[in-house]
C-alpha cells in the first residue's frame, strides 16, 4: 500500500543532446520540478554495432519502494535528424533489467527495466526506501540503425520521463454497493453488489442501463488473468501495471506538442475553436496554453491539462509509448485490495473537502490553504493564487507528512483520480470498448497527429479519430461531489470533443 508519506511531483522533462558522425556537441540542459536529468552527453558510440551510449543524471524528490509498491520514471528518447522539423521516437538496443551495455550508475540503487519493445525503461528503486532518488552516470544504448538512421546523419536527441506508479497484480473489487445502495451506473452482478476480480471468473457482470452501456442486457463474464467475454486480451487490472502518478500537466502537453510538425499542431491545437477547444490563447478556465505558430507556451507548467478530446490523450499517450486505461484498471488503482466502501472517494473513505483558497503565486510552489482539504471539486472560484475556477496543481493536496485522506491519494500512490479534471477510460459497457486489448503506443503518430493503435477505442481508417468505446471517471473541478467516487460511472458519454474539465491519464503493462 502507498505509504502516505511517499509522494512525489510530476513532470515530463527534456534535455537535449547532439551528435554528429561520432563527435559529441554541447548538450541544451532542462530540469522540472522534482524530476530532473542532467549532465546529458553521448558517453559513446560505436560505428560497428551501430548504438550511441546516452548518460544522464536522473533525480527527483520522495521516491519511495515499501514491500507493495513504488513509483519509477518512464524515460524515452526522441531523435531528429532534420534540425527539429520532424522528431521520431528511439529504440533502445536491448530488453531486460539492468541489459548489457546500460549502467545503473552510482547512488540511489536503482534497477532499468526495459520492456521487450524496447520504447523506452522504467527507471526505479532497486530496494526498499524512500526520500529523495539521485543517481549519476546512468546509461541507455540507443540502437539507431533499428530506426534507420546512418552512422553520417547530424542527429539531436532530447530525453523525456513521465513519473509513474506501479500497481502490482491482485485481487480486487469493482462497484460500491453495499448491499442497500450504489454508487450511479456502478458495476456489479445484481444491483447493490460488488464484483471480484480474481483469477476465478466472475459471470454476469453489469452495468445500469443507459445510452452507451449495453452490457445491461448481455452480461459479460470477467476473468482477472483470463481477460472478458470475447476479449482474453482486455486489462481487467489484475495483472500489475504502471500508471501516471498524476494527469498530463501543461508542462507535458506543451512538450509533447513542440515536437509535432505543424500539420500535426494544428490537429491537437486545443487554442483553436475546433471541436470545442478554448478559442483563446489567453487562460480560460485556468487553462494557459498558447499557440499560434512556432512553439506552444504555457505559464502553468503543473496545472492539470484541460481540453483534452479523446483523440489528444490518445495522440499524447502514443507518443510517449504508453495506453489507455480501463475502468477496471482506473477503480483498481484507487481502491486497491481493500475492502469496499459504499461511495467512498479515492482515498478510501467518504470524507471530501473542496478546495477554496491558494495560498502563494503559482508557480509550482503554491497550496491550497483551506482546511481539510482534499479535491478540487464544486465549481469553486478560487481565492488567491490566480483565482477563478478551474484545475488546480497536480499532486497540490499532498505534503511530506500528509494521509492519504489529506492528500487525496489513491491506495498506490496516484494522485487527483478523484477531482481536478476528468480521467478518460476504456468503457467496458461499450462494445467497441470491450474490443480493447492494450496494445501500447510506438511512439509514432500519423501524419495528422493522431494514435494509430487499431484496437484503441475511436480508431478508424489508420488513426484514432473518434471517441467511441471511452468514457470519464473520476469527476472534475466542476463536477459534484458523488460524481468523485471510485465507482461513480454517472458520465459514461463517448463524445469525441473537449472541454474545460476534461484531461488524460495513461498506463503501461508491466514488462
Amino acid at each position: 500500500m502507498f505509504d502516505e508519506s511517499d509522494w512525489s511531483r510530476k513532470f515530463l522533462f527534456i534535455i537535449c543532446a547532439s551528435f554528429f558522425s561520432g563527435i559529441l556537441l554541447f548538450p541544451q540542459q532542462a530540469s522540472a520540478n522534482n524530476l530532473s536529468v542532467s549532465n546529458v552527453t553521448i558517453a559513446s558510440r560505436s560505428a560497428s554495432a551501430d548504438t550511441v551510449t546516452v548518460q544522464f543524471d536522473i533525480s527527483w524528490a520522495n521516491s519511495w519502494r515499501n514491500q507493495t509498491n513504488y513509483d519509477a520514471a518512464w524515460v524515452f528518447i526522441k531523435y531528429t535528424t532534420d534540425g527539429g522539423t520532424t522528431w521520431a521516437h528511439a529504440t533502445l538496443k536491448t530488453s531486460g533489467t539492468n541489459p548489457s551495455g546500460f549502467s545503473i550508475g552510482s547512488g540511489t540503487a536503482i534497477d532499468i527495466v526495459v520492456p521487450t519493445d524496447k520504447k523506452g525503461a522504467f527507471i526505479q528503486r532497486s530496494a526498499v526506501g524512500s526520500g529523495s532518488l539521485s543517481t549519476t552516470s546512468v546509461k541507455f544504448v540507443w540502437d539507431y540503425s533499428t530506426d534507420g538512421v546512418s552512422d553520417t546523419a547530424s542527429v539531436t536527441l532530447k530525453v523525456f520521463g513521465v513519473e509513474m506508479v506501479y500497481i502490482p497484480t491482485a485481487n480486487f473489487y469493482l462497484g460500491d454497493g453495499d448491499g442497500t445502495t450504489e454508487s450511479s451506473n456502478a458495476i456489479h452482478v445484481t444491483n447493490n453488489t460488488t464484483v471480484l476480480i480474481s483469477t476465478a471468473a466472475q459471470s454476469n457482470v453489469t452495468v445500469d442501463s443507459n445510452a452507451s452501456d449495453d452490457i445491461d442486457t448481455s452480461p459479460i463474464s470477467v476473468d482477472g488473468d483470463g481477460g472478458i467475454t470475447g476479449n482474453a486480451s482486455f486489462p481487467t487490472g489484475y495483472s500489475a501495471f504502471y500508471l501516471m502518478k498524476y494527469e498530463v500537466t501543461e508542462g507535458q502537453w506543451v512538450d509533447f506538442f513542440n515536437t509535432l510538425t505543424n500539420t500535426q499542431k494544428t490537429t491537437r491545437d486545443i487554442t483553436s475553436n475546433t471541436n470545442g477547444g478554448k478559442n483563446s490563447d489567453s487562460a480560460s478556465s485556468r487553462n494557459t496554453i498558447a499557440w499560434t505558430s512556432g512553439d506552444a507556451t504555457t505559464t502553468r507548467t503543473d496545472r492539470a491539462m484541460s481540453y483534452l478530446s479523446w483523440m489528444d490523450g490518445c495522440a499524447f499517450t502514443d507518443w510517449a509509448a504508453l495506453r489507455p486505461i480501463t475502468e477496471f484498471e482506473f477503480e483498481k488503482a484507487a481502491r486497491g485490495p481493500a475492502t469496499v466502501v459504499a461511495a467512498e472517494y479515492a482515498w478510501g473513505n467518504t470524507t471530501i473537502t473542496a478546495a477554496a483558497t491558494i495560498s502563494g503565486t503559482e508557480d509550482g510552489t503554491e497550496t491550497i490553504t483551506t482546511s481539510s482539504a482534499n479535491a478540487a471539486y464544486n465549481n469553486t472560484t478560487f481565492s488567491g493564487g490566480d483565482a477563478s475556477s478551474g484545475p488546480v496543481r497536480a499532486g497540490i493536496f499532498a505534503t511530506s507528512s500528509s494521509t492519504r485522506t489529506q492528500s487525496g491519494a489513491g491506495y498506490y500512490g496516484n494522485m487527483e483520480l478523484s477531482g481536478n479534471v476528468n480521467d478518460r477510460c476504456v468503457n467496458i459497457g461499450d462494445s467497441t470498448g470491450r474490443t480493447f486489448t492494450g496494445t501500447h503506443g510506438d511512439g509514432a503518430l500519423s501524419s495528422n497527429g493522431n494514435a494509430t493503435n487499431s484496437d484503441w477505442p475511436g480508431y478508424s481508417s489508420g488513426e484514432v479519430t473518434g471517441a467511441g468505446g471511452s468514457n470519464f471517471r473520476g469527476g472534475a473541478w466542476n463536477s459534484s461531489a458523488s460524481v468523485l467516487s471510485t465507482s461513480d460511472r454517472s458520465n459514461t458519454a463517448t463524445t469525441s470533443t473537449r472541454s474545460n474539465t476534461r484531461g488524460f491519464r495513461a498506463a503501461r503493462t508491466a514488462p
